[in-house]
């Protein structure tokens, strides 16, 4: 039984089914379905209903070397790809975050931004940000807003802020509407997958300075 308390919404999995959200985003949403069995069913019946919309629409004729290219663009797919793994129970990332840090946690190239906060910035496409965060047990993120949206996944360790206590496999859903101060629970680091589509909103000076150099 999962101890998962925070979930995505509706709209992102209808998005992620419908395939319309940027890559960064459908990075922590997969992170997420692959921990979380109720999302993970709730994201199976949403791509059921696509399923039923593509039947009902009209036919569209395929080009003729249309499977030729399907088979050539699977040849190019390198063998650890096309042969399906399974992750370690012990690993912190579920798979479909190995694919994007080469590995497990020990596999990610962290950059110090200050206070014992390290970061790694992960290549993905589109005009968002996704990011690994490793904060210190106890310590508090800068107080800040968002100007966009955050998606933010606990992968390791927990986290205290207004909306509530989020440990491993929770998701927090942040808009425009809400402002806070995420603290890492004592006891361990916090270890997050972060995703945001717009730059955060500091109130504090320091973070707002450091902010062009860390890309945050």
């Amino acid at each position: 039984m999962s101890d998962i308390k925070h979930h995505l919404t509706d709209a992102l999995l209808m998005s992620y089914a419908a395939g319309t959200l940027d890559e960064g985003f459908s990075l922590v949403v997969a992170t997420h379905v692959s921990l979380c069995d109720e999302c993970r069913a709730r994201l199976e019946a949403f791509e059921a209903v696509g399923g039923v919309m593509v039947d009902e629409c009209d036919e569209v004729a395929l080009a003729d070397d249309a499977l030729d290219a399907t088979f050539a663009l699977i040849d190019t797919l390198p063998a650890e790809q096309a042969a399906p793994r399974v992750a370690a129970k012990n690993n912190v990332f579920p798979l479909p975050l190995q694919d994007y840090v080469g590995g497990d946690l020990d596999n990610v190239r962290w950059r110090a931004v200050g206070g014992g906060v390290m970061q790694a910035v992960l290549k993905t496409k589109g005009p968002g940000k996704v990011r690994l965060l490793s904060i210190p047990g106890g310590t508090a993120m800068p107080d800040h807003g968002h100007r966009g949206l955050e998606l933010t996944m606990v992968l390791k360790g927990a986290f205290e802020d207004e909306d509530g206590y989020f440990g491993r496999g929770d998701v927090e859903v942040a808009n425009e509407d809400l402002h806070h101060t995420p603290v890492a629970v004592a006891g361990e680091d916090c270890i997050c997958l972060a995703a945001t589509d717009a730059p955060l909103r500091f109130k504090g000076l320091v973070p707002r300075i450091a902010q062009p150099f860390l890309g945050i």
